[in-house]
């Protein structure tokens, strides 16, 4: 009798130990589909599974039956902070998730973020969709340098980053994609710096630099900016930067630091060119999107930026088209900046990439409902 015991006991260990007890729902509540990245707060996860190993466990799609692709997400910290998913949820539906033991499928590599020291300091980034760069101290005081944020033009789902480098031909199609944007002392593909008596202080490149997160879903990295005078007050900025799988858009947090005043006027911006493009503005909205002129042999690039916090103002100037927002000392202006080539093959005209930030900042307003809960 013992022995049949001790047999169901095993039987339904292996029927049932090798699943975790929670689940994840995620609802949709717009009109259209949506393919992104989204965060689930570690905590959320305990909750329901308190001695998950984090080494030892995947996500299967309820309907599929398939693996979910998932992050851990730390921050630059110790411990997980997020559980990071890339979810395709149908429009006014919902997606669940459930948890398992087992080892995850290997799932390629969306995002990649490195230090270039054998490009004069050069700090890139990229996804499946597009790719950016920030220029370093080594680039100061030559006749390559440049403010602002460059973009690197894709055609390709594949990470390129350090093939590029390795080949240091940058301005060449090889057929996945080129740097043909040119950026000079501007604010480039949407950076941000202070906005004093209707001019823009720009700071040094950066100084120091440290990676958070490196993909394969989301890759976060930290800049940090040495103190420079801004019409007579010293400013401080720490720029935290991510990129998610799938998407054409960074996120910057901007934290500054000056103490002469409550607030201080910056502005994120958009280098214009010189023959006619296509802009649009909505302030209220918060959309500030650039569809530049068509280059006949490099194609058309795409850029533009979005803004969690009110703007304040939206101009142009023979420089720019900007956004002006107001930064409180020590507390972070986010905002998104990204970019879209047309030879890629998705966004193709301007009305296309100005509905692809209209969407996407729906998105953001709109953020997708999780639950995490027990399994019943």
């Amino acid at each position: 009798m013992r022995t049949v015991f001790l047999f169901i006991s095993a039987f339904f260990f292996l029927l049932f130990g090798s699943y975790c007890q929670g689940v994840i729902e995620i609802s949709n509540s717009l009109k259209v589909d949506r393919e992104e990245v989204v965060a689930i707060p570690w905590k959320d996860v305990l909750s329901s599974n308190q001695k998950i190993d984090t080494t030892n466990f995947i996500l299967i799609n309820s309907k599929t039956k398939q693996q979910t692709p998932y992050q851990l997400e730390y921050r630059g910290r110790q411990d997980v902070q997020n559980l990071l998913i890339l979810v395709t949820v149908k429009a006014n539906s919902k997606l669940i998730l459930q948890f398992q033991k087992g080892k995850p499928a290997t799932f390629a590599s969306k995002t990649y973020a490195r230090y270039v020291p054998e490009r004069k300091d050069d700090f890139a980034w990229e996804n499946d969709k597009i790719a950016f760069r920030m220029y370093g101290k080594a680039l100061e005081g030559t006749k390559e340098n440049a403010y602002g944020t460059d973009v690197w033009v894709k055609r390709t789902e594949k990470l390129i980053l350090n093939e590029r480098y390795k080949r240091g031909e940058y301005h060449i199609d090889h057929g996945d994609g080129m740097d043909y944007y040119h950026v000079g002392f501007s604010l480039g593909a949407g950076n941000m710096a202070p906005y004093k008596n209707d001019t823009i202080w720009y700071s040094k490149n950066y100084r120091t630099w440290k990676v958070l997160d490196n993909g394969p879903l989301r890759s976060t990295f930290q800049l940090t900016f040495d103190e420079w005078d801004v019409a007579s007050q010293k400013v401080k900025v720490v720029k935290t930067i991510s990129l998610d799988a799938g998407s054409q858009m960074s996120r910057v947090e901007a934290i500054y630091s000056f103490n002469q005043t409550p607030t201080l006027p910056v502005v994120a911006g958009i280098i214009k060119r010189k023959a006619p493009g296509s802009s649009w503005m909505d302030e209220s909205g918060g959309i500030m999107g650039y569809w530049e002129p068509t280059d006949n042999k490099y194609g058309t690039t795409g850029v533009g930026c979005l803004f969690e916090q009110p703007v304040q103002q939206m101009m142009m100037n023979k420089e720019h088209l900007l956004a002006v927002v107001q930064a409180t000392t020590g507390q972070p202006v986010i905002y998104f900046h990204g970019a879209a080539w047309d030879k890629g093959g998705a966004i193709t005209s301007s009305q296309k990439w100005f509905d692809y930030l209209k969407f996407y900042k729906q998105k953001i307003e709109n953020p997708l409902t999780i639950v995490v809960r027990k399994a019943s």
